[in-house]
């Protein structure tokens, strides 16, 4: 029993799927992996399709399992923690401006729903993205009907905002628009007015995770774009602030499921 309790824990299969169109990823998961609380650059529009985990969203905790339509807005924290045992889901990333071109302005997100039917269009899209020789055409057709859908049935009418007190909003705005460069907590928490203990503790508190875990988010996003621009990865985990290659792959790994290596693959 404890041996197949141990070889569950371990799934961890995902496919990140050549890039579809320009400004939208999809990616593909099996896993038993817990992932921390992060954010991304891009909306991410999912369906879940085994299993079931609880997540952090901006409504607060949310709980998906199979069935279930997943969204997520950029720059919103969340995490992923697995319910008994693995779960599976299939995700598109869509850049901000791709977006606001075709919904014609800022859109928010809900982090979960139940629509039948978009559910069985985004399985359908997923078979096609699978096929030996994609439709291409199709697939975009598929991506934007998605897109269609969500904005009918499931855009919030107002994100619930957290205000960050001003310090702590300094510290974020720092470690964001400078994530590469060297900082000490001391440093930073002299830059915002505050002791090192009134930082990491005001920070846990209005962001879920601490300066540092934060900091981490923003290289390996930062090294994603790079990556995205042609850079290797040793040349992007420098110039994201890594010490080295190792140190970029664990983050990345963590953070979005797959390896920097991987990644390249599907942008060719």
């Amino acid at each position: 029993m404890r041996a197949g309790m141990l070889m569950k824990a371990a799934i961890h299969q995902v496919r990140q799927y050549r890039q579809l169109m320009p400004g939208v990823e999809a990616v593909s998961l099996l896993t038993a992996h817990t992932f921390p609380r992060h954010s991304h650059d891009q909306f991410g529009i999912g369906v879940f399709v085994e299993g079931a985990q609880r997540s952090q969203s901006c409504i607060g905790s949310v709980e998906a399992s199979a069935g279930n339509i997943i969204m997520v807005n950029p720059g919103e924290i969340h995490d992923g923690v697995p319910l008994a045992g693995p779960r599976g889901w299939h995700m598109l990333y869509i850049e901000p401006d791709v977006v606001a071109q075709e919904l014609h302005g800022q859109v928010d997100m809900k982090p979960i729903a139940t629509d039948a039917a978009l559910s069985r269009h985004m399985q359908q899209l997923f078979l096609m993205l699978n096929s030996p020789v994609p439709d291409h055409a199709a697939i975009e057709e598929a991506v934007m009907l998605s897109l269609m859908q969500v904005k009918k049935q499931h855009l919030l009418s107002a994100m619930p905002r957290s205000v960050c007190s001003p310090s702590i909003a300094l510290a974020r705005e720092y470690l964001d628009d400078s994530p590469a460069e060297p900082i000490t907590l001391a440093a930073l928490a002299d830059a915002c007015g505050m002791s090192r203990f009134q930082l990491i503790r005001g920070f846990s508190r209005e962001t879920g995770t601490t300066p540092h875990a934060w900091l981490l988010q923003s290289r390996v996003r930062l090294a994603k774009r790079l990556l995205q621009q042609g850079a290797r990865p040793i040349d992007a985990a420098l110039q994201a602030g890594f010490a080295d290659q190792s140190h970029l792959t664990r983050a990345f790994r963590r953070q979005f499921g797959v390896t920097p290596g991987q990644y390249i693959l599907s942008l060719s």
